[in-house]
């Protein structure tokens, strides 16, 4: 193995399904993995929020809102802020339209970010930026 990575821990406990649309904020323990559209924001509960809450947005998603939580996958369409406390995959089909707020951010080739990144890791220091390539 080359390298150890900080991939979400969480399973996945909930899930939104594709003919699913909810319009109202999400709010949610543990993990989530949506594949359906929320209309409001997604947001991990008072204290998942720091390292146990897993959320996955799939190729077939799009969440209109904000995402918080401590570990996120995006592979869909979200058009809001992001703010990650431990992690942030954004994969191929990916398209983020609002800032990134990130500790750890990982970016397959494809994804595509409309917004400003901004580490907040809270110290001074180079950034974890990992640009994946398709085959890796």
């Amino acid at each position: 193995m080359l390298g150890k990575r900080n991939k979400p821990q969480s399973t996945i406990e909930s899930l939104i399904g594709v003919t699913t649309t909810i319009e109202g904020d999400v709010v949610f323990t543990g993990g989530l993995r949506i594949d359906g559209q929320v209309k409001g924001n997604v947001v991990a509960s008072t204290g998942s929020t720091e390292t146990n809450s897993t959320l996955v947005v799939s190729e077939s998603a799009r969440i209109q809102g904000e995402i918080r939580a401590a570990h996120v996958v995006v592979n869909g369409t979200v058009d809001g802020p992001i703010f990650v406390t431990e992690f942030l995959e954004l994969q191929p089909k990916a398209r983020v339209t609002g800032d990134v707020h990130y500790k750890t951010l990982e970016i397959h080739l494809g994804a595509t970010i409309d917004g400003k990144l901004e580490h907040t890791g809270g110290e001074a220091r180079s950034s974890n930026l990992k640009l994946a390539a398709n085959n890796a």
